[in-house]
Parts: structure tokens; C-alpha cells; sequence
């Protein structure tokens, strides 16, 4: 049992680092041009907290909007792509931590996530709603001391035409996140392991 929890350690080791030049190669952003996106405004390090607890009620009442427009859903499907690139906000760390490797496509998503819901403030069906998360949010700032809170990502504004993809070549620098995706990597192999195990085992 523990000669096969090795090999499956040393397996997974071996994978992260064959992807490892071709994960820290790519740019952290992919742009279609700065002229055909759509700018969204910066967020801060305290607003991130928030924003992230509220995220899904956000998300579940702009998708149930209906009087919307153009750049309300190309804002939206920034801010659903964006959280899929960040490994939908699963990172430990992503939002809290300004080192980790996933702290600036978190910066990304949320600051979508926030323009998504201060434009259904102006939203005949939504905008009640709305403007009750935007004052839980501000009470949840003061309540915890979040407002003045800074990181080296609050001053950055993004772009619809720009993803932000998680510092790869960080990860190895930030214990946190190289032993969740080794971690991660280890329970993949497991299953296939296990599974090509059972395979041989239930074929005659």
C-alpha cells in the first residue's frame, strides 16, 4: 500500500512538471484588442472579501434578468469566464492571499461580478434586490473593517477583451497553492489507477 501511494505521488510530481514550461510560457492575459472590450473598474482588496461571499446571489439574479442589454452580458459572460479560468474561486488563498498565483484572475472576476451588480441597480426587476446586496456588502465592509484594505491588484481596472489567466510560474513560489494542485493531481491518478484496477479485476 505504501509502494503504491509513492508511485502515485511521484506520478503526479512528474506530470506538474512536464505541464510546468508550457503553464509558466503562456501570457497571463489574452486579448482580442483593447478597442473591442468593454472596461470594467478596479476593486478593492476589501471589496473582493464581500464580493466573493455574495458572488452566487449576484450571479443567480443577473441570470434571471431579463430587461438587459449588450454590454450587461458581455459583462456577465466576462465575469462566468473569468471564474472558470481562476478555477472558480476553489484556490485556497485566491481571494484573501495577495501572493497567491490566483489573486489577480480573482481581482478579474469579482470586479466583473461587482459592475454586474451595480448595473441591476438601474433594473426596473432586479434593482431591489440589488440594492440590498450592494447595502449588506457596505454594512459587511464597515462591520469588518474591509473599506481601506489595499493590495497590489486594487488599482488595476480590466477588460471584457482581456483574460486574465493565474500566474503559473507562482505557483511553485506559494506553498498553499503547489500542494493543492499536487494534491489534486495525486486524487486524479488515484482514481484512474483505481480504476483501471477494478477494470482488470471484473474482466475475465
Amino acid at each position: 500500500m505504501m509502494t503504491c501511494r509513492r508511485s502515485i505521488f511521484l506520478t503526479a510530481m512528474i506530470a506538474l512538471l512536464q505541464l510546468w514550461p508550457l503553464a509558466a510560457s503562456a501570457h497571463l492575459r489574452s486579448s482580442s484588442g483593447p478597442h473591442t472590450g468593454i472596461a470594467i473598474a478596479e476593486i478593492s482588496h476589501g471589496e473582493m472579501i464581500m464580493i466573493a461571499e455574495y458572488r452566487d446571489r449576484i450571479i443567480d439574479l443577473a441570470a434571471r434578468a431579463t430587461d438587459t442589454n449588450e454590454p450587461f452580458r458581455r459583462v456577465l459572460n466576462y465575469a462566468q469566464i473569468q471564474h472558470a479560468y481562476c478555477l472558480w474561486g476553489k484556490m485556497p488563498g485566491g481571494v484573501t492571499d495577495e501572493a497567491s498565483p490566483f489573486n489577480e484572475c480573482s481581482h478579474a472576476y469579482l470586479a466583473a461580478t461587482k459592475a454586474v451588480l451595480l448595473s441591476m441597480r438601474s433594473m426596473g426587476g432586479e434593482a431591489v434586490e440589488a440594492e440590498t446586496i450592494v447595502s449588506e456588502i457596505d454594512a459587511g465592509m464597515v462591520l469588518r473593517g474591509l473599506a481601506l484594505i489595499t493590495c497590489q491588484f486594487s488599482g488595476e481596472a480590466f477588460n471584457t477583451a482581456d483574460v486574465i489567466r493565474p500566474s503559473w510560474k507562482d505557483v511553485p513560489l506559494h506553498p498553499t497553492s503547489l500542494a493543492t494542485l499536487t494534491a489534486l493531481a495525486a486524487a486524479i491518478l488515484a482514481l484512474v489507477y483505481c480504476g483501471r484496477r477494478l477494470l482488470r479485476w471484473i474482466t475475465p
